[in-house]
């Protein structure tokens, strides 16, 4: 088998206004499906942020139930070129970051928390799995 990426990343989150107010308002994040108390939906390039409220996603049926909770974590890419201004916008919106790491490679990504404390870490497009 060969994929060729990661369509989809599933955050759980109790409170979907406030994530909705994160990832849309601030980060800019296309919304492209919702479902009040259910889901939200965003687009981030060419994949997709879901955002399910854990005690509605434990119950399905169908997709099957799914649910998690704790500080989960991904990742957002950029263009090396914008990796700077990325993180300038960032610190400009309020939001803290938490941490920076400069890996093997001399590559740095930084790392900052939604309202729910997931951990989300912004990386360049080089560098860093290369």
């Amino acid at each position: 088998m060969k994929f060729t990426k990661i369509k989809e990343t599933c955050l759980y989150v109790k409170d979907l206004p406030k994530a909705k107010e994160f990832y849309h308002g601030l980060l800019g994040l296309e919304i492209i499906g919702a479902v009040e108390n259910k889901h939200i939906f965003f687009r981030a390039g060419s994949s997709v942020l879901l955002c399910f409220n854990p005690e509605d996603s434990k119950t399905k049926k169908r997709p099957p139930s799914h649910f998690g909770g704790g500080k989960q974590h991904f990742a957002f890419e950029v263009k090396l070129q914008d990796y700077e201004s990325a993180k300038a916008e960032i610190k400009s919106k309020g939001i803290i970051i938490t941490d920076q790491v400069v890996w093997k490679s001399g590559k740095e990504s930084f790392y900052f928390e939604d309202p729910e404390g997931n951990v989300l870490e912004v990386v360049p497009d080089s560098g860093i799995w290369d």
